[in-house]
């Protein structure tokens, strides 16, 4: 494939080798050769953006760089549908974290496609064609961000974005073998992110490259006064990670595959690679986050999926895919009882993982135990769901941060990926860690085959 970087972008077209208008085209004629429906919900008009791109200035980090939108971010005159035909609007301004893309000197391209209101890993749970996983067809593409990553790792556009509540921002960046950068609670603004958790949200971002999402990252992040839940948090920067840093992974008997045992052969490789960069590793207890993943979907944050869909839900039930109306109709059973009672085991799990952090600087976790295929996942859908998000659905109720980088990919297309988790506010240190590790692996930077008409 050839790998258009955002780096690799900015370059071209600051040293003038190509223009913003070449680069678009390219865009376009990529999705039209992939012929693949379920990527992009909605796009922009081709003749509208090679005109803004001929006009761009070359003013930022992103100058002229493509970028793909999930289907619940705001983009000022594209309509967000959240994945819900009936609840579609048409956006009158773009979310904060696209006018920072923008400002950046970014050109959107269109809007992608996930899993209905946020609410799944899979990314089959929408009413358009889902899009096919850049590896293998015959697997999941994982969500709810699922359109975003393909467009990434088939090489659309080398950026987009996503959101993540339980990991979707991490999920399909293992399935589709690229980077997945989901930042600390409220330092990226989600005004203008249709929300699913709206306590827990965040707008996520997709790449070929560490750098190049930390890249788009440091362009989004930041204090947004009009956004309740914006925190001011320190961005920080990538650096050089310390000989001997500390790094926490689960007990053996606690490391959960679900019976996948080239995915647990795949985890310790990664460890003996860490244990190589020079990274100290010690076990720790994992049932405290395990507790905390079980609250998402077992407890009072099921109402605030609710509150989103509630009008649909009571108005016209029909609209909303099969699965995802199951899953949201339970948010009206939370009794406010039962809302305390979670709230008060949260602060005591918090508690823990802030004890735990005292004595590791990071985890390093697989991003998903093992890998589904479409057709298991159809067939098992909640079931299979929950557990790929064993790793992941901890993360924002306990406030941390964390970047999904690839580790292995098989010769039968199957990814297998990790994440560094850290303390909220330490986005620099896991990605720095992310950083280290892809560079060490060296594997292929998205789909390494292309379609045959894409070849000739």
């Amino acid at each position: 494939m050839n790998v258009l970087t955002v780096s690799g972008i900015v370059e071209s077209h600051r040293n003038g080798l190509v223009t913003p208008s070449e680069t678009v085209r390219h865009c376009y004629e990529r999705i039209r050769l992939l012929d693949d429906p379920g990527i992009f919900i909605s796009l922009r008009d081709k003749n509208e953006v090679l005109a803004e791109a001929h006009s761009l200035n070359d003013t930022g980090d992103l100058y002229g760089v493509p970028v793909a939108i999930k289907d619940n971010i705001d983009v000022a005159g594209m309509p967000t549908t959240a994945g819900c035909p009936a609840f579609a609007y048409k956006a009158k301004e773009d979310a904060e974290a696209v006018t920072q893309l923008k400002r950046a000197g970014a050109i959107i391209i269109g809007k992608t496609n996930l899993d209905q209101f946020a609410t799944g890993l899979v990314g089959l749970r929408t009413p358009y064609p889902p899009p096919s996983n850049a590896l293998r067809r015959d697997l999941i593409p994982g969500g709810s961000s699922a359109g975003s990553a393909v467009a990434v790792a088939t090489g659309i556009t080398p950026l987009a974005l996503g959101t993540d509540t339980a990991g979707s921002g991490r999920l399909p960046a293992m399935l589709n073998n690229i980077v997945g950068l989901k930042p600390s609670l409220g330092l990226v603004s989600t005004r203008g992110v249709v929300p699913a958790c709206r306590t827990l949200d965040c707008v996520s971002l997709f790449a070929l490259t560490v750098d190049d999402a930390w890249t788009a990252f440091s362009a989004i992040a930041g204090y947004d006064a009009d956004d309740p839940y914006s925190r001011e948090r320190k961005v920080g920067s990538l650096g050089e990670v310390p000989a001997g840093l500390t790094i926490g992974v689960p007990f053996v008997s606690q490391r959960l595959f679900f019976a996948d045992k080239r995915a647990a052969a795949d985890y310790d490789a990664a460890l003996a690679r860490l244990s190589c960069l020079g990274l100290a590793l010690t076990e720790i207890d994992m049932d405290p986050f395990y507790e905390a993943a079980r609250l998402l979907y077992g407890g009072p944050w099921l109402a605030e999926r609710y509150l989103v869909a509630r009008k649909l839900l009571q108005d016209n039930p029909d609209a909303l895919h099969p699965v995802t109306r199951e899953i949201l109709a339970g948010g009206a059973k939370v009794k406010a009882t039962d809302a305390f009672g979670a709230f008060y085991r949260l602060a005591e799990l918090r508690r823990a993982a802030e004890n735990m952090f005292k004595h590791v600087a990071a985890l390093a976790l697989p991003t998903a135990p093992t890998v589904y295929t479409c057709a298991e996942v159809e067939a098992d859908p909640i079931m299979l769901n929950s557990r790929l998000g064993t790793y992941t659905n901890f993360v924002n109720l306990l406030d941390l941060c964390g970047t999904a980088v690839p580790a292995a990919l098989h010769k039968d297309g199957t990814p297998f990926g990790i994440s560094f988790i850290a303390p909220g506010g330490q986005d620099a240190l896991a990605a720095s860690l992310a950083k280290a590790f892809q560079a060490d692996c060296s594997l292929p930077l998205g789909a390494p085959v292309q379609p045959a008409a894409l070849a000739k």
